[in-house]
């Protein structure tokens, strides 16, 4: 029995190494699939439960940031998206709580709140998902195409097109938001 009390604490410990420097990039990006917090929190908290059971599935010596990020783009297809088509109910205490939530951020999230503001932020979240979330892979956690080609289980090529056609459809929303604060004459 000690054996195995053993080897369970050498599994976490590697599995916390590996996992927990990729905690806040991996909130920031469910925050983006989401849109809500406790949504990306609890979508989180799934990938590394998801992870830590499968983690001798993880092939050592490969990208294990990558392999995060496939697990937390299955689970959010698998569950999230189709949790999002019925109408929530809400609370009339759980509403006055989330004026609060804003109090509780991360230092990484404010800086993110700050470089992407509101209209940047609506302009990403209204894209279909398959171009956002390519673009958040891309531009905000800087994933290779290769390791995004994993993540998302499609060929290079597919995510070049969803980059450029997710970059040309976010360049015509933000036009006039360019025009607004002087980057384009107009």
């Amino acid at each position: 029995m000690c054996e195995i009390s053993t080897a369970t604490e050498e599994k976490k410990k590697e599995f916390e190494s590996l996992a927990l420097q990729h905690m806040d990039s991996l909130f920031n990006t469910a925050l983006r699939m989401t849109g809500d917090k406790t949504e990306a929190e609890d979508l989180v908290q799934d990938a590394y439960l998801r992870a830590f059971r499968f983690f001798d599935k993880f092939e050592k010596g490969t990208n294990f940031k990558a392999w995060l990020f496939k697990i937390i783009k299955n689970i959010y297809i698998n569950k999230y998206r189709k949790a999002s088509k019925t109408p929530q109910m809400m609370d009339v205490l759980d509403a006055e709580a989330i004026g609060s939530l804003s109090e509780s951020e991360t230092p990484e999230q404010q800086i993110f709140d700050e470089l992407l503001d509101d209209d940047i932020t609506k302009a990403l979240d209204s894209l279909p998902d398959d171009f956002r979330l390519t673009l958040i892979m891309s531009d905000l956690e800087g994933f290779s195409y290769k390791e995004i080609a994993d993540i998302l289980d499609c060929p290079i090529g597919t995510v070049m097109s969803r980059l450029h056609r997710g970059r040309r459809l976010l360049r015509k929303i933000l036009y006039d938001y360019a025009k607004q604060r002087g980057y384009l004459k107009g």
